[in-house]
């Protein structure tokens, strides 16, 4: 009874062979793209490591600390510290990346992530297949010759280059290419940084300024993002990239000076975006120097600050762990060094990548939070002690509210810096200040190219135009229907010659004795009698009707209206009762639907935007 019982279900809830196929071909897709974006991940980290070690350290003896999770690949060189040689290497770094980069491909200068969210909404996913191979090495030149950024552009490009190559050479459709490319992203940013729940998050996040999700892209990226976060573990060991002491979110009078931080860290957002993008748009700007010369420019405006500010320069992210340390957070690092910190990687990072180089901005972002959260920490810790007892918490909380900040994704950075710092008992302090954050800082952010949300995104133009006209009725128009009169169907052509020279109608429905709708023509199915001779009081109407009438009721919705429309290119449509289709209510016409939909695309995009 028990086995029947089994079958039956079976019976109802058939296995579908087909259904299963087509997940475990996609399942293998996205295990492939997590293998490349992984592999892609542990040759940029190299590339990273030996860049540092023979550029930064051998040649200007600058050998800045590590974060917990990374280690050096070779043992440090013996070279001294050569202040000047700092202050011209992100030149000589500059104009390397700027040559690669013109020469063979022009869309890898700037920050990766920007263009791959740019790729998603208007390109169809597409990206070069140069573009990863470009971005992977210039951005390793930048960033190891004292540039400042970060590395989750370059190596999110990869994964999304390899997504979109993989999509492109399977022949796959635009949806499809964008959901590959996406998940690369995911991937490449959640090894590198190893967080792949963030990274999966993030990828769904970061393409809207609107807190929206791209839900399809989650399952994917996740997949992806597990894959390569694991491959790039089993290289480079397990753990989280920073190190931090159990923080403990114990007092609730912390959720003020946590407000505070949160407001200071909007202020700095703002000054990092306007100076970011006014660094950006000031090269642009100068068009006559080559593009390829223009990232040197940047560099050595970096080395003259790298000169007084050598710790703003390449990744910091050394300083921050160094910040998580409450010993030496309280009693070793002033105010004045986690200030320059700050402003200074704001500057060092607006003239590496503004100027046309290439790297990332989640990284600095990272420091710079860090940095301003170890300040609002430091002060209050000495003027409050008895409520902030533990100021490197702020580090921590500061990191997630300043990249919430400057992206809009305050879910996804929560995940990102607990992830990273294996510090989940922030949480709550966390979502206050990114809430607020992101509240306040709506009007910028550091991806220019969000769309505002999914009604905006023309990668979901056509879904929202099928979305919007199934959602609404013929009876939502009822005031757009004209009444018209009917012709007789016994009228001679005649008589609907002088009733045709008084009237601006353009379709006649024609009617039989019993005023029931029989057929339809229009001025154009009238040309070839009405100038002959001879035969007006011989045709009647009926002759010249069609009875193949395409005809439209108050239930019908406007994406079936304008299928009708568009089958035998008509501009107008007679609108009969649902229960009898001999009855005509009046004429719809063509324009006046499209006007109506464009009216109500507008009053959605006002909506969306109080």
């Amino acid at each position: 009874m028990v086995v029947n019982k089994i079958r039956s279900r079976f019976k109802k809830f058939p296995f579908q062979k087909e259904y299963y196929t087509h997940a475990g071909k996609w399942a293998l897709y996205f295990f492939i793209i997590g293998i490349i974006a992984g592999c892609g991940s542990i040759v940029f980290h190299y590339l990273c490591q030996l860049g540092i070690h023979y550029f930064m350290d051998l040649l200007a003896g600058y050998r800045p600390p590590s974060p917990a999770g990374e280690h050096h690949l070779l043992s440090p060189t013996t070279t001294p510290f050569n202040r000047w040689m700092l202050f011209f290497l992100p030149a000589l770094g500059g104009i390397v990346s700027g040559w690669l980069v013109y020469t063979f491909a022009p869309e890898a200068e700037g920050h990766g992530t920007d263009a791959a969210i740019d790729a998603y909404h208007r390109k169809g996913g597409f990206i070069r297949s140069s573009v990863p191979i470009i971005k992977t090495i210039a951005s390793s030149i930048t960033l190891t010759t004292g540039g400042s950024g970060g590395r989750e552009g370059p190596i999110a490009q990869i994964g999304a280059g390899f997504g979109s190559f993989l999509a492109t050479t399977l022949r796959l459709s635009d949806r499809e290419r964008r959901i590959m490319m996406a998940a690369g992203i995911g991937a490449g940013v959640g090894s590198i940084f190893r967080a792949p729940l963030a990274g999966a998050l993030f990828a769904a996040e970061v393409l809207y300024k609107d807190p929206e999700f791209e839900s399809e892209v989650i399952i994917p990226a996740g997949i992806s993002s597990v894959v390569a976060y694991c491959l790039f573990c089993l290289v480079f060991g397990w753990g989280s990239l920073f190190e931090a002491p159990d923080y403990k979110f114990r007092n609730p009078l912390e959720l003020g000076p946590y407000l505070v931080l949160a407001f200071v860290l909007v202020a700095t957002g703002v000054f990092y975006v306007k100076a970011f993008y006014g660094v950006t748009h000031t090269f642009r700007s100068l068009s006559k120097i080559p593009n390829h010369l223009k990232p040197a420019i940047g560099g050595l405006c970096t080395g003259a600050i790298g000169l007084f500010f050598p710790h703003t320069l390449a990744f910091g992210y050394g300083f921050v762990q160094k910040a998580l340390d409450p010993e030496l957070l309280i009693n070793v690092i002033p105010i004045s060094f986690l200030l320059s910190l700050a402003i200074g990687k704001v500057m060092t990072t607006s003239f590496s990548i503004g100027s046309g180089g290439s790297g990332g901005v989640f990284g600095p972002s990272v420091v710079i939070g860090g940095a301003m959260g170890g300040v609002v920490g430091k002060l209050f810790h000495q003027f409050m002690p008895g409520v902030v007892a533990e100021p490197g918490a702020f580090v921590i909380v500061g990191m997630a509210g300043f990249f919430t900040a400057v992206s809009n994704t305050p879910i996804s950075t929560i995940i990102f810096v607990s992830e990273m710092t294996n510090s989940y008992q922030l949480l709550l302090p966390s979502l206050l200040v990114c809430s607020v954050a992101y509240l306040a800082s709506q009007r910028w952010t550091i991806y220019e190219k969000q769309a505002k949300s999914r009604i905006d995104s023309p990668a979901h133009a056509g879904e929202f135009f099928v979305d919007i006209l199934q959602s609404v009725r013929v009876r939502d128009l009822m005031g757009l229907v004209k009444k018209v009169e009917l012709i007789p169907q016994d009228m001679t052509f005649s008589e609907f010659k002088k009733y045709f020279s008084e009237t601006k109608q353009h379709y006649f429905p024609v009617m039989d004795q019993h005023k029931r709708l029989i057929g339809i023509f229009s001025s154009t199915d009238i040309r070839s009698v009405l100038f002959a001779m001879g035969v007006e009081n011989l045709i009647l109407m009926k002759d010249i009707c069609t009875s193949d009438i395409i005809v439209t009721t108050p239930t019908d919705d406007l994406n079936s209206v304008l299928q009708k429309f568009t089958e035998k290119n008509i501009d107008s449509l007679p609108v009969v009762r649902d229960d009898d289709p001999g009855i005509l209510i009046g004429m719809l016409n063509r324009r006046e639907v499209i006007s109506f939909y464009n009216e109500m695309i507008q009053e959605m995009k006002e909506r969306a935007n109080k």
